[in-house]
């Protein structure tokens, strides 16, 4: 017995095939998530490819994160309000920036889904500036540029974790579901605290031994804890109320 066909889909003609299942994109990312990528992307390839060396030590000194100039001892620059957010456009390798645009494409697409792109965006600068402000308390004298969206991106999986990594698929677009789930849940779902406790030997293998293949200098894994304790407990803050049904 022939299913009947509704009279708003297209009925194929003889010796015509039927069409196929609907599919979905397989890069399906919220314009938000693109703009952070294509604003990484540009930045590193005029870093690399387009500014001669006078010019990119100028950008790396007036984008990147430098801790001793926030102790009083270099004077005023404007530079000092936006460093806490600059720097989370700026990679210092290929490896670096490949590695942190596919996380972020993992991590932020659900969330900028959920939050919207306004709140996911406040999110984005939040959980930098929170990586650079513990990243600070632990080396106020150090001197070493701090570049990546890794600290940010931390957030987004702490964020990813208080959602118990629940996700709905309903609309067409992954988001993360569900109310943020309380601390004292969170810490009994083995599927979290297993993701936990990767995330955490990783960045700690990665950052005091240095076990990071193709990403030159060291790993600041304080940024990543920064906004990692950031997105998992300030993660309400930024939540979109769901519409009940």
């Amino acid at each position: 017995m022939s299913e009947p066909v509704s009279p708003s889909e297209p009925q194929p003609q003889p010796g015509e095939e039927a069409p196929g299942p609907r599919r979905e994109p397989v890069f399906n990312l919220p314009p938000v998530v693109l703009a952070v990528i294509g604003i990484c992307a540009v930045v590193f390839l005029l870093q690399q490819y387009v500014l001669n060396d006078d010019q990119q030590m100028t950008l790396l000194y007036d984008g990147a994160f430098i801790p001793v100039l926030y102790t009083g001892q270099y004077g005023f620059d404007w530079f000092l309000f936006t460093r806490p957010f600059t720097y989370a456009f700026m990679h210092g390798s290929v490896a670096h920036i490949a590695i942190n645009m596919v996380w972020l494409a993992a991590f932020g697409s659900p969330l900028a889904n959920r939050l919207g792109a306004t709140r996911f965006g406040v999110f984005y600068a939040a959980t930098g500036l929170a990586s650079v402000a513990l990243f600070w308390a632990m080396h106020p004298y150090g001197e070493m540029p701090l570049v990546g969206a890794s600290g940010a991106i931390s957030g987004m999986m702490g964020a990813a974790a208080r959602y118990g990594f629940r996700i709905d698929r309903s609309s067409g677009s992954a988001a993360f579901a569900g109310e943020p789930l309380p601390i004292a849940i969170v810490l009994r779902l083995r599927g979290v605290m297993t993701f936990l406790g990767v995330w955490m030997v990783i960045n700690l293998a990665t950052g005091l031994l240095g076990l990071a293949p193709g990403i030159d200098g060291q790993i600041a894994w304080e940024a990543h804890i920064g906004g990692f304790v950031a997105g998992f407990f300030g993660l309400r803050f930024f939540d979109r109320p769901q519409r009940s049904e």
